[in-house]
């Protein structure tokens, strides 16, 4: 496997993550969503992450395809928690299981403190179970079970709560 580089995403790139997004939709493995979302609907998601402080990366193969997007979102929106984030990552279907997935997140953990975070979450639903080894893979614990939270096709679907240290108190 070639090298992945990741850079911050820009307004023209909106369409294609939407594109990522929406392909994840029909499995009900990764996200509530159950209806695909337009690229209107996301502008504020867009503009609520930043380089400076929640980045929103777009992820792309040696010859400049974008192959997924990786995002740090705030956990609960209070300053308090300002050093924790929800980790997304989303890959495109061709390029799934290609151990992407892993050098993203290890590219997440190794650049987290400079974005002042001691704290990395991924809300995963328990039966993703690639999600779940990958994010385990790196060390992230079990923190919390939210048992049947979600509805997905009438199925009720438990969302597992992984969580990692990566700073000093």
């Amino acid at each position: 496997m070639r090298e992945l580089t990741f850079r911050d995403a820009r307004l023209e790139d909106l369409k294609r993550i939407v594109e990522i997004y929406n392909s994840t939709i029909g499995s009900r493995m990764v996200t509530a969503d159950t209806e695909e979302i337009s690229v209107e609907s996301r502008h504020q998601w867009f503009y609520e992450h930043t380089p400076e402080r929640r980045p929103l990366w777009v992820i792309e193969d040696f010859e400049n395809n974008m192959v997924g997007w990786v995002s740090f979102s705030s956990f609960y929106g209070r300053p308090a928690y300002n050093g924790t984030v929800e980790i997304s990552i989303y890959m495109d279907e061709n390029f799934r299981g290609k151990g992407y997935g892993k050098k993203t997140l290890q590219y997440c953990i190794d650049n987290a403190g400079k974005f002042g975070v001691k704290t990395l979450l991924g809300f995963i639903f328990l039966h993703n179970e690639p999600s779940i080894k990958l994010f385990q893979h790196f060390g992230f614990e079990d923190w919390g079970i939210l048992p049947n939270v979600a509805v997905l096709d009438g199925v009720e679907r438990t969302l597992k709560i992984l969580g990692k240290r990566i700073g000093e108190n």
